[in-house]
């Protein structure tokens, strides 16, 4: 059993008899009122969406789901397909992958999780390598404190980097909160 207040985006419960998937929780205290989580869930079995709000203390299921290891595949409109070892193919949409969509490049291995075989997350890597296409260059006697700029990377995502990083450099980045962890080695 969890408690509302300690589930996180991807974490699967049952509510009335119904496995949903949390794809987004928001955890709220206000002064006089008891704290809530607001939670956006995504029911597994009929492919609804809903938003409810729990008391934090609520208690919920938790659902244990088969994971594999999968590569990418290819794409085709909004449906991403990724193979395992055995050549099953798995089908996921593009909104279960959100912004993490852009960052995919072939034969990338990554997890997909399993309810009733059917294919509800995929998790990447946790640092994925990308390489700066564009970026402006750094003011030259700007020192104090951390000084960052915006960087477009060729998956077409654009995030702050240190200013000493430059066009053509290979980047790790971190695929959970897409910001700068380092170079890549």
């Amino acid at each position: 059993m969890k408690i509302a207040q300690d589930l996180r985006s991807g974490n699967v419960i049952m509510i009335n008899d119904q496995p949903m998937v949390v794809r987004k929780a928001e955890y709220s205290k206000s002064g006089r009122n008891a704290s809530v989580v607001k939670m956006r869930l995504h029911n597994l079995l009929s492919g609804t969406a809903t938003e409810q709000i729990y008391k934090s203390d609520e208690k919920f299921e938790d659902i244990t789901l088969d994971k594999k290891a999968v590569n990418y595949s290819y794409n085709t409109g909004d449906l991403y397909t990724f193979m395992d070892p055995e050549f099953n193919q798995y089908d996921v949409q593009k909104d279960v992958l959100g912004d993490s969509a852009a960052l995919l490049a072939d034969n990338m291995e990554c997890e997909v999780t399993l309810y009733n075989e059917k294919a509800i997350a995929i998790e990447l890597p946790k640092r994925i390598v990308q390489e700066v296409v564009y970026t402006e260059p750094a003011a030259r006697g700007d020192t104090s404190g951390k000084v960052t700029k915006v960087a477009k990377l060729n998956s077409g995502i654009e995030i702050d980097v240190p200013a000493f990083i430059e066009i053509g450099e290979k980047i790790e980045i971190d695929s959970v909160t897409l910001e700068y962890t380092g170079r890549a080695k």
